[in-house]
């Protein structure tokens, strides 16, 4: 919970000790620093026990097991070796056909300017 106070630095903290005296006034502020104190110690202090607790299993689990031994794949057959006969070269390609011509529309001119026949 208290996790977000070792992001701030010490001029978040001053600000933030600054808006405290102004709200609250000096009387209190002792009050609230010993406050602060017990649950950050408290805080440190349940984070220090499961960490301690976590390596107390992490030690007894490998106390209690058997030492691994590396597992050998099984042995495969030889991969027989197949040699190919080369292939012939491909036969070429037939040449491509020509474009078709495109068509006019009926009515257009075509030609030479100046010819008189339609389409």
């Amino acid at each position: 919970m208290l996790a977000f106070l070792d992001t701030f630095g010490g001029s978040e903290m001053i600000l933030i000790l600054a808006v405290v005296l102004i709200f609250f006034g000096g009387e209190k502020m002792p009050g609230f620093a010993r406050g602060l104190g017990k649950v950050i110690r408290e805080f440190k202090k349940a984070a220090n026990e499961v960490e301690r607790e976590f390596k107390h299993i992490i030690d007894e689990s490998e106390r209690q097991a058997p030492p691994l031994t590396p597992i050998r794949p099984p042995a495969r057959p030889p991969v027989p070796v197949i040699e190919l006969s080369p292939s012939p070269p491909p036969a070429p390609l037939p040449p491509a056909p020509p474009p078709p011509t495109p068509l006019s529309p009926p009515g257009y001119r075509t030609g030479e300017p100046g010819d008189d026949h339609y389409v």
